[in-house]
């Protein structure tokens, strides 16, 4: 009761109440920007891994040199691995691709009919019965973002130029092949939208003059944070003169650079709820000061010094953990709207906010963790009790008769 009063200040004591408020807010924002920016750190990687995993495998079986020869057999080996959902022979190749006077440098993946058939990622994406189509010879599959860079349509034309082709007398030719565009596919990442074809397996072979061969074997496992623990199973199963390279050497400085950034904004960040938390203490300073009289005189009444203390404590608390709750409300609810918001942002200030060429993600995305955000919560919590253990010591050490010698 009495810190609830000591909260409500009269006129000539609304400094310490705005102090307070601001404290409040202080926290809340601290709170709210941490659980926000963390959730879309957290998004951002899920997404990203969503997307290069679906497309790229959780572990990539490749020859030590040179092409993968007899590569049904390996599959075949590889499938009876425990823990293997999917493997799936590709034929990799770099080309660039031309229409009318535009052109670009682009990936082409080789990939048989029923293998991208199971890939939910790129399927369901694309156009209805495009795929009873793709055993021919002369048809791929485009993503949308290169489709709108080169201006193709579906059922249009695209041209592909490799630079290794047929050897001649006067040397080594480009290969040159126009292709039937049966559908687009978009998984929303820019790296693969705009810079991946998905061509027949066969076709793939016979246009990178690759024979009888792949580039390698990409396989799923069931758990892709366990598949390092599968690689010396896998590595037998396919087979002397071989390598499996798991998908974390492949991306590993990518995923640094989020894990760095990630740590990096958290630490930046926690340091605008010890900025409130300071306020807190501050203000509480202030309260206890102007508060002695009436401090000295419940000591007169009987109050000890565990009871003084306490209601400081509960006067400081009270504003950290009002200002972490209203934190956590407002951040959760701007992660569970984060793209509206965007969206809404972009079209008042008509200025992109989060541009898919650069974050390679057309939708801004947020993940809440639950454990991160208990300990956002804690972390809040814990800095505003320590904020107020000094002042309520001063209040519950206050001399009686030093307070009331002056009144």
């Amino acid at each position: 009761m009495i810190a609830a009063r000591y909260l409500r200040a009269k006129r000539q004591e609304s400094f310490i109440s705005v102090i307070s408020l601001f404290s409040l807010i202080g926290i809340a924002l601290g709170v709210a920007t941490l659980i926000i920016v963390m959730s879309v750190m957290n998004g951002f990687k899920v997404e990203l891994l969503k997307s290069i995993l679906g497309l790229s495998g959780h572990v990539t079986i490749q020859a030590e040199i040179g092409t993968l020869p007899n590569y049904d057999a390996v599959a075949g080996r590889l499938r009876a691995v425990p823990g293997v959902v999917r493997v799936t022979p590709v034929v990799d190749g770099q080309v660039m691709a031309t229409k009318d006077n535009a052109n670009t440098g682009v990936v082409v993946r080789g990939i048989r009919r029923e293998d991208l058939a199971k890939n939910p990622l790129v399927a369901d994406k694309l156009r209805a019965g495009a795929l009873t189509h793709f055993d021919r010879d002369d048809v791929v599959i485009v993503g949308s973002g290169l489709a709108n860079k080169l201006r193709v349509p579906v059922d249009g034309e695209i041209t592909l130029i490799a630079p290794k082709g047929n050897v001649t007398p006067f040397g080594t030719t480009p290969r040159v092949k126009t292709y039937h565009v049966i559908s687009l596919f978009r998984v929303g990442n820019t790296l693969y939208d705009s810079n991946y074809i998905f061509m027949p397996l066969s076709e793939a072979q016979l246009y990178f003059n690759y024979g009888d061969a792949v580039s390698g074997i990409e396989v799923m496992v069931a758990d892709p944070d366990a598949n390092l623990a599968m690689l010396p199973a896998l590595i037998k199963a396919a087979g002397p003169q071989t390598r499996a390279v798991p998908w974390q050497n492949i991306n590993s400085a990518f995923f640094e650079v989020v894990q760095v950034e990630r740590n990096v904004m958290f630490l930046i960040l926690s340091l605008i709820i010890l900025v409130a938390a300071l306020n807190i203490v501050s203000g509480l300073i202030m309260l206890v000061k102007d508060k002695s009289p009436d401090i000295a005189i419940l000591r007169t009444m009987g109050a000890t010094r565990g009871a003084v203390m306490r209601v400081f404590l509960i006067a400081g608390m009270s504003v950290g953990v009002t200002g972490t709750l209203l934190g956590f409300v407002l951040g959760v609810a701007f992660c569970a709207n984060i793209e509206t918001i965007r969206q809404g942002l972009q079209h008042l200030t008509g200025t992109p906010l989060f541009d898919d060429t650069v974050y390679f993600l057309a939708r801004m995305p947020a993940t809440v963790d639950p454990m991160e955000v208990t300990g956002v919560v804690i972390m809040a919590l814990v800095l505003t009790f320590l904020a107020t253990l000094y002042p309520s010591w001063r209040a519950a050490r206050l001399d009686p008769v030093e307070a009331l010698r002056y009144e």
